[in-house]
């Protein structure tokens, strides 16, 4: 069994602990989900696990032939390579091996009656069967095409974010490594392609560690949920359900732990104030435990439930209207003659393929786009906040609490009272001795919570959130949506987090390309059970219940042999089995073969999707005629 061990690790980032003393072992087949709010040191352990950081101290135990492959936030990728050269430009055995065997094919093919080049190109081959990557390339295709990227020949250099992170993924799934990293592969999925790396993990042969903050997908593919908090690592078995329930126990047992020592303090208290001597060896362990129990008291952290109380103007009956909107962004047409009515208080969920307009519709209405025609209203008791994928402008070099004070001194709540700016930094999860740290020193989670805050503390009635769990942890979005659920205003969301968009969402539009966008209502996963759902076979409508004298004297002669017309087809059925078996196996090898053009797999992988539903069907009716026939 390929096994991780950790042992003792301590790492510091400036004054904060983000790990103290932790000690781990890693099977394989583990499937770990890390979390803990952003800042704690969740992507730092990714790092030190991969051997991209050091720790203050502390060990990490493999075997030597142990293979660790990483997923980061993002990629590291030659921006002068092609998608597939880039792909197999990776520093893992299987793509040092092809890379080898290529270079030493073409000098064989050069000189075939050279021995030495001979033997060198003999290693190289022998080392790709050793490392099965012969069928590397095809499969690194049919991963890219999952993910939506058919175009192989296209440069790194100009694709997008999300893109650069689908290609990454690619790279590291046909790794297959003994441990598989991965910070936030969801992001910048649709929920297809969520959908496939699911399947694709569940079979998956190594050990899993991911850092998400999509809980759906956790309840998917976690069996172990580590947390990471205040330096502690504490560990759950089971998915990110079983973790709610687990922790709140565990919170609870250290909550009436701490209770009880605090009474043993006023009881050793009393005895102190008595006038306690140590005139024995007795009375000395008595006062050396009264000691210790004083250093310890109210040392327990605790993450607080970041509570967001606050006010807000008042939205009158007409917030934002969009008639017959056209705009085009270059070759692709985005909005073209949408008409939309956005009234107080709705939820709006915005979802849908990549790449199609979802978060131009949120640029337009912040009036940060300008329509090609048609008109935007908007109305004049609006206040809105548009929280962006990319945070605003923040010089590094400013402290938190003098960022947070250019909105105001403090803020009121939904009652009126005043909350100054420490008060809320605290409730958002940043003890007061970071309240003067420089932002430069922050994480990438933390100045994105810090950026959210300056937001809501200009309390507005319209809030705009493209993608708010791409870099949000959990604990901030459980209170994020709690939020949401008693705001007054109106809220559109870009996401294509299933588990927020069903908690912030009940009218959705659904984005497909080409400015085709489907209004739903509902649920988003409700939406998504429907899409997903196979066609149901016709069925006959059911007839009334009968009487049970009914039935004896209705009951239809049990079924012998088959009809003429069963029976020319059970003589044909099964050549026609046959001819869609070759047909299956023909297209799979086309997938194989398609290198000169990337843009057929998607097409031959639906072919053979519909070629399995045939034989389904086929081997169904089959099963179904054999019970007539000699």
């Amino acid at each position: 069994m390929q096994t991780l061990r950790a042992e003792h690790l301590v790492s510091t980032y400036g004054e904060k602990t983000l790990f103290d003393n932790i000690d781990f072992i890693i099977n394989e087949k583990d499937r770990i989900g890390l979390i803990g709010t952003n800042g704690s040191g969740k992507t730092s352990l990714l790092n030190s696990l991969a051997g991209l950081s050091q720790m203050s101290s502390g060990e990490i135990v493999t075997p030597n032939d142990y293979e660790i492959g990483y997923l980061m936030q993002e990629p590291q990728l030659d921006e002068t390579k092609t998608i597939l050269e880039a792909v197999f430009e990776g520093s893992q055995s299987v793509f040092s091996a092809i890379r080898d065997y290529e270079q030493q094919l073409e000098a064989y093919s050069q000189h075939p009656d050279d021995t030495t080049i001979e033997e060198r190109y003999l290693a190289a081959e022998a080392r790709m069967n050793e490392e099965d990557a012969w069928t590397a390339e095809s499969d690194v295709k049919a991963i890219l095409t999952q993910l939506h990227i058919t175009d192989m020949t296209q440069k790194v250099s100009t694709l997008s974010g999300g893109q650069r992170k689908r290609v990454g993924l690619a790279q590291v799934l046909i790794q297959s490594p003994d441990l598989l990293l991965l910070d936030e592969p969801t992001n910048h999925l649709d929920f297809d392609s969520i959908e496939w790396l699911q399947k694709y993990l569940a079979s998956y042969k190594g050990a899993l560690l991911v850092v998400t903050h999509d809980r759906y997908f956790l309840d998917q593919i976690a069996n172990q949920i580590w947390e990471l908090s205040f330096g502690k690592l504490y560990t759950y078995d089971g998915n990110y359900q079983d973790y709610v329930a687990q922790k709140a126990e565990r919170v609870e047992r250290e909550a009436t732990a701490e209770h009880k020592q605090q009474q043993l303090y006023k009881q050793e208290l009393e005895w102190m104030k008595a006038g306690a001597k140590a005139r024995s060896t007795k009375q000395q362990a008595r006062i050396n435990r009264f000691n210790d129990i004083k250093d310890n008291l109210g040392t327990r952290q605790v993450e607080n439930q970041v509570d967001i109380s606050l006010g807000q103007q008042r939205l009158g009956k007409k917030v934002i209207q969009l008639k017959d909107a056209s705009l085009k962004l270059g070759d692709h047409q985005l909005l073209k003659d949408f008409s939309y009515l956005i009234q107080a208080g709705e939820r709006i969920g915005i979802s849908g393929q990549n790449g199609a307009g979802k978060s131009t519709l949120l640029n337009v209405i912040a009036e940060k786009l300008p329509l090609d025609s048609g008109t935007l209203e908007i109305g004049e008791t609006v206040k809105m906040a548009y929280y962006t994928q990319q945070t605003e402008p923040i010089p590094e070099d400013k402290r938190m609490i003098t960022y947070l004070n250019e909105v105001g001194k403090s803020v009121t709540d939904r009652d009126g009272n005043h909350i100054a700016v420490s008060e809320l930094l605290e409730q958002f999860l940043f003890p007061s001795f970071m309240h003067g740290t420089l932002i430069r020193k922050l994480s990438g989670g933390e100045k994105r919570r810090l950026y959210l805050l300056k937001l809501l503390m200009e309390q507005p009635n319209v809030l705009l959130l493209d993608e708010p769990t791409n870099d949000l942890d959990i604990g901030t979005l459980t209170v994020l949506e709690n939020y949401i659920s008693s705001f007054n205003g109106t809220v559109i969301t870009v996401s294509h987090d299933r588990y927020f968009l069903d908690k912030v969402a009940d009218r959705l539009l659904i984005f497909n390309g080409d400015a085709q966008i489907d209004e739903e209502v509902g649920r988003f996963t409700d939406y998504l059970n429907e899409k997903l759902a196979p066609t149901p076979k016709a069925t006959t409508k059911s007839k009334p219940a009968k009487t049970d004298s009914a039935v004896e004297n209705d009951t239809p002669k049990a079924k012998t042999k088959l009809t003429y017309t069963e029976q020319k087809e059970w003589e044909t059925i099964e050549a026609e089995i046959d001819a869609l078996e070759a047909k299956k196996t023909d297209f799979q090898s086309q997938m194989n073969d398609s290198g000169d053009d990337y843009g057929k797999l998607a097409d031959l992988q639906a072919k053979v999707d519909e070629t399995d539903k045939q034989l389904d069907e086929k081997m169904a009716r089959w099963e179904y005629l054999s019970q007539y026939t000699d």
